[in-house]
Parts: C-alpha cells; sequence; structure tokens
C-alpha cells in the first residue's frame, strides 16, 4: 500500500512538473511573442541587441529556437545567443554557445564566425577583483589566454580565408607576447623568493615555446641570475654568450636597466663590468 501511494504521489509531482514547465515555459514579459512568426520574433531580438539589452535579446532568440526549431532563423538565433552572451558578457556561456553552434552546424557557412567569437569570449575575460586593481594581463592565470589562442588557431588552420582570420591573428601574436610575459613574472616571483632552480625552468620554457617574443631577453637575463645563484658557472657564461650574441646592446649589459626592475637586480651592479 505504501509502494503505491507513493507512486501515486510520484505520479502527481511529475504532472505538476510538467504542467509548470508548460505555464513558466516563457518569461512573461514576452507574452506578446505568442503568435508571432519567428522572423518577427528574430527581429525583437535584433532590436533588444541594439538597446543592448542582451538578456531580452536571449530570451527571443531562444524562443525562436524553441518554436520553430527547424528553421532558419532557429540556425541563426543559436549563433546569435552565442554573440548576446559575448556582448552581455558572460565568457563561459559565449562559448558553450559558440561550441554548441560548431557542433550542430560544422558546415555551416558562418561556421568561422562561431570559432572566432570563441576566441574573443576568453581573449577579453577579466575577473572582477582584476578590474579593481587593474591587473596587468600577464599577471593573471594563463588559462584563457590559452583558450582564446586556441580557438583563434583553430579558425585560421580551419578557415585560413575567413574575414576573421586576419585580426585573429594579429590577437594570436598578442596573446603569445602575454603568455611569455606570464612565463617571466612568475619566474621574477621565485627569484624574489629565492626560489632559483624553479625560476631557471620558468625561463628556459619561454626560450624555447616563445622564440619570437620581447620576452628572451630578460629571460635570458633572469637566466643568467639563476644559474649564478645556483653555482652553475659553465652554464652561467654559456648563457651570458647568448644574450651577448643575441642582444649586444642589451640595457642591461650596459647597465641601463630601468630603475623598477634594478631594485630587484641588484646583485648584478657591476657584476658584467668583471666579464
Amino acid at each position: 500500500m505504501n509502494r503505491r501511494v507513493s507512486l501515486a504521489l510520484l505520479y502527481l509531482l511529475c504532472l505538476f512538473v510538467i504542467s509548470g514547465c508548460a505555464i513558466f515555459g516563457e518569461p512573461s514579459e514576452l507574452d506578446e511573442t505568442k503568435g508571432w512568426g519567428p522572423q518577427k520574433i528574430h527581429d525583437a531580438g535584433e532590436d533588444a541587441m541594439r538597446h543592448r539589452d542582451y538578456e531580452k535579446a536571449i530570451k527571443y532568440y531562444q524562443i525562436v529556437e524553441v518554436r520553430f526549431p527547424h528553421g532558419k532563423y532557429a540556425t541563426q538565433s543559436q549563433l546569435d545567443i552565442a554573440y548576446a552572451y559575448y556582448k552581455k558578457p558572460d565568457p563561459a556561456s559565449a562559448v558553450a554557445a559558440a561550441e554548441r553552434f560548431i557542433k550542430l552546424h560544422p558546415h555551416h557557412p558562418n561556421v568561422d564566425y562561431a570559432y572566432y567569437l570563441k576566441g574573443l569570449a576568453t581573449f577579453n575575460e577579466r575577473g572582477v577583483v582584476e578590474k579593481l586593481v587593474d591587473q596587468e594581463i600577464s599577471d593573471r592565470d594563463p588559462k584563457a589566454q590559452r583558450e582564446s589562442f586556441n580557438s583563434f588557431k583553430d579558425l585560421v588552420t580551419r578557415f585560413p580565408e575567413s574575414k576573421y582570420a586576419k585580426d585573429a591573428i594579429q590577437r594570436m601574436g598578442y596573446l603569445v607576447n602575454n603568455l611569455a610575459e606570464n612565463e617571466l613574472h612568475v619566474a621574477r616571483y621565485y627569484m624574489k623568493r629565492g626560489a632559483f632552480l624553479a625560476a631557471a625552468n620558468r625561463c628556459k620554457y619561454v626560450i624555447e615555446k616563445y622564440p619570437e617574443t620581447p620576452s628572451q631577453e630578460e629571460a635570458l637575463i633572469i637566466l643568467i641570475s639563476a644559474y649564478e645563484s645556483l653555482g652553475l658557472e659553465d652554464y652561467q657564461q654559456d648563457t651570458l654568450r647568448v644574450l651577448k650574441a643575441n642582444f649586444p646592446k642589451s640595457r642591461f649589459l650596459t647597465g641601463e636597466a630601468p630603475q623598477d626592475k634594478k631594485s630587484w637586480w641588484k646583485f648584478w651592479d657591476g657584476w658584467f663590468a668583471n666579464k
């Protein structure tokens, strides 16, 4: 008996949930869309976008997709949802929406734009705390930067003729420079705390993985310092020769290093003059 009662209650609960979804499935503020066709609802979404009401625009686009799932406006709305989340901004939702579009429409004429949106969403991602303290992009967790780079790389690799490819390549260059600078930021942190081996490994990573970036010079400088602190004179001298060969006018060789960095390079004062 108890089992039958439980099953009956479960059945009633399911009916309540289903009926509730039917009642509350669409926002009350968009009740005026009942009876509208897909184009009219989609146009309303575009109008909301123009007025920067991204949340409302997303709701319109979602209604198009739910009511008219097989039409061209549903497909366009899926892509527009990704763009609306990007503008909102909601990077995680933008990426998820773009990935969904790519999965559903891998051969769509505008699928390159979905890849581009993925890159843009994570390219601009920045936390609230970071905004308050005006933290530099190179000081942050590089995960979002790597994700952005990979999305742009997918775009350029798959669609080299895309109209978004040129901008993607420029952003990739910017990201690579900042990823290299991020590694140096960590290397400086290790140097200040006496973790010389860890600092050396970071610098070697920059030299090997980011050979064309402006960070090469300072990576060599920190590496020389780390080797000196570790007592590895042979490695130190080898790295110094590389520095002199590739950066003969280096400010660190001539003693013209910026003052903001010289505070932790003090042990180098006069060092190069004797070499």
